[in-house]
């Protein structure tokens, strides 16, 4: 029995062609994906994202928690900040990658990938005992929903009083929207301006027909899983499970900068000796030179010898090009490296380019 988010009607009624995504029953695209993509990149798209977990630390001890499990340093974060970082294991492989929303010392919200969540809250609990905290997976409770592109400050702030101005980059804050208290951060996964809105399950269809309604005139539409997927692509960012995961470190991911080897946390000792060493394979972005799309687990060549394997691959709306990321190893990771890729029996094509492939004018 698949899972549900409190919206799912909502996607029904908009005829929506839903999908298994890990295990939650969630829209794929409304209309057309790639006019769901536009939107985001030239005016504005809504999604539900409420299959991500939340999960609620507090107590005296809860930034010294989490400063052990994840592995960017978060003891000098400003009060109402939010940070992307990682969970890894002690082999440093990759349990999760997640974000830090930061309170106060004592109280810290993570915001944690709907697959992971189950064995995230485990992972969590087993090192709780050692600290005077009280976790709380809140997940079930909360609905999340991101409005994302050039007139998404324009169309929330036409249902509440708060200057949205106010609320900058990587900053949260808990306001009225629509009469409605909200978390609110100026965040996202599309690589435009935006916003994630968390709040309580039972304003669900008020608040997203109320946004659809008033954001019609600014171009707002609802926007499918499919679109959210081409769009953090083009921005080089990662998806668990595809780019990031168990056999993967943060230093091969391109997520070195998430990580503090200056601080004590879980996986430290194992990245602090990879660190050292050198990396043999690192995650790279390639644009296809040849007619073909790149998918999850095609093998890479080099000179006839296989080199590493794709993780993602999409066409991209916004380049009009095949985009894709994968790892291989690091001796030809130069940016320029002509590669081939192994499309069902065909040898395509692509080079490698740097990351992101699209980045935002500011």
């Amino acid at each position: 029995m698949l899972l549900k988010t409190s919206l799912n009607n909502a996607h029904r009624k908009l005829n929506a062609r839903m999908v298994d995504f890990g295990g939650w029953d969630m829209p794929v695209v409304y209309t057309n994906q790639i006019q769901e993509h536009h939107a985001v990149r030239q005016k504005a798209g809504l999604f539900d994202v409420s299959h991500m977990g939340e999960i609620m630390i507090t107590g005296p001890q809860a930034l010294d928690l989490v400063q052990k499990i994840v592995s960017r340093d978060i003891s000098k974060m400003e009060n109402f900040k939010l940070k992307l970082t990682v969970m890894c294991n002690e082999n440093g492989g990759i349990i999760d990658d997640l974000m830090v929303y930061k309170y106060n010392n004592e109280k810290i919200l993570l915001v944690v990938n709907a697959g992971t969540r189950p064995e995230d809250f485990k992972w969590i609990l087993k090192y709780a005992g050692d600290f005077e905290v009280e976790v709380k997976d809140i997940s079930d409770e909360i609905t999340k929903l991101d409005i994302q592109g050039p007139n998404a400050q324009k169309i929330l702030q036409k249902i509440t009083d708060y200057d949205l101005n106010e609320i900058k980059r990587f900053n949260f804050t808990e306001i009225l929207v629509a009469g409605i208290k909200m978390i609110v951060s100026r965040s996202g996964y599309t690589g435009e301006d935006g916003f994630e809105i968390y709040f309580d399950n039972v304003a669900a269809e008020k608040i997203w027909d109320k946004l659809l309604e008033i954001g019609k005139e600014d171009g707002l539409i609802p926007c499918g899983l499919g679109a959210r997927d081409t769009l953090r692509t083009e921005c080089g960012m990662m998806l668990y499970g595809h780019d990031i995961d168990l056999d993967h470190s943060p230093l091969e991911a391109v997520y070195s900068w998430v990580v503090s080897l200056d601080k004590n946390f879980i996986g430290k000792d194992f990245l602090d000796r990879q660190n050292k060493e050198g990396l043999k394979r690192k995650l790279i972005g390639f644009e296809m030179i040849d007619r073909g799309i790149a998918r999850q687990h095609y093998p890479i060549y080099k000179n006839n010898e296989e080199i590493g394997q794709v993780t993602s691959g999409v066409p991209s709306p916004t380049l009009g090009k095949n985009i894709g990321m994968g790892y291989i190893k690091t001796e030809f990771m130069q940016p320029g490296t002509e590669i081939e890729i192994k499309v069902r029996d065909n040898f395509v094509k692509a080079k490698i380019v740097e990351l992101p492939f699209y980045k935002k004018e500011d």
